[in-house]
């Protein structure tokens, strides 16, 4: 790697105007999502490409090759598998009978030591009112546009990561700031987690944000309107934890500190656990 190259860590080698935090798995240089080929581990830049391609002997059909290279390089996996997911249990709540919805939902009562069913923190970002379609669709709607965006910036399993620790902090959030006895579903803290981490990322690489804020602040100011029930706790935890994690992501983007960052992130999940274990040190009066 040239002295150049090592001089603009955190945008493509190739094109120097395109940040990335991907790093060809071969020679390291950093590559954005126009530039990755997926390999079995990673992603591998054109010019390795090239040179494993030119070694290996041809075991199979290059057809065959380039339909699988095709559909690795750049495709937003993860945001199109967490849509897949979404929608396929939506269907499901719409199933008299098989109650997906209150199996899945999150409340504060579940975080209590004897009604104790942590992993509904998780689930509910999955289910999403029944009643109102536009719910639903509006959530995968934003997803699949920061989708696009952040798993190509970032790599499918930074993304995945992004995406459920923000989740897991907006029932968090629910549970420190709101009725235990209220149940809430939908992917909105997840959500707001992936503005917040976009908005931390565009800032430190000096990007524009403003129209980002507005959307933000329509969308939070939002949550309090009376009669509308919609859960701003949840907006304000994955809010906060996507932020947080954005900057993780931005501060430690450079190989020499891939460990660093893997431990920040464990320490911010670990900090979350503790939190929502509210009810086992601060019981209900």
């Amino acid at each position: 790697m040239s002295d150049a190259d090592a001089g603009r860590t955190g945008f493509c080698y190739r094109h120097p105007d395109r940040p990335s935090y991907i790093l060809c798995q071969r020679c390291g240089r950093t590559i954005c999502p126009e530039c990755q080929t997926q390999a079995p581990v990673g992603v591998i830049c054109p010019e390795c490409m090239r040179e494993q391609r030119s070694a290996a002997p041809r075991t199979k059909p290059a057809v065959i090759t380039r339909a699988r290279s095709a559909a690795g390089r750049g495709a937003p996996v993860v945001t199109y598998t967490l849509i897949g997911i979404t929608l396929a249990v939506f269907l499901l709540q719409l199933i008299p009978g098989l109650a997906v919805t209150e199996r899945l939902l999150y409340a504060g009562v579940y975080s209590l030591p004897f009604n104790f069913e942590p992993w509904r923190m998780l689930t509910s970002v999955f289910v999403h009112s029944t009643a109102l379609l536009f719910h639903v669709l509006l959530n995968m709607y934003t997803l699949w546009i920061f989708g696009q965006l952040l798993e190509g910036l970032l790599g499918r399993w930074r993304f995945l990561a992004l995406y459920l620790i923000a989740g897991f902090a907006g029932s968090v959030g629910v549970l420190w700031l709101g009725d235990p006895r209220t149940g809430v579903v939908g992917a909105s803290g997840a959500i707001f987690g992936l503005m917040g981490a976009f908005l931390v990322i565009q800032r430190r690489l000096g990007g524009q944000t403003t129209q980002l804020f507005v959307l933000l602040g329509i969308n939070l100011v939002i949550g309090f309107v009376p009669g509308f029930n919609i859960a701003w706790q949840a907006h304000l935890g994955g809010l906060v934890a996507g932020a947080l994690i954005g900057l993780i992501y931005v501060e430690t983007r450079k190989r020499s500190q891939q460990a660093l960052q893997v431990w920040l992130l464990v320490a911010l999940v670990a900090v979350l656990v503790v939190l929502s274990l509210r009810y086992f040190y601060l019981p209900i009066a």
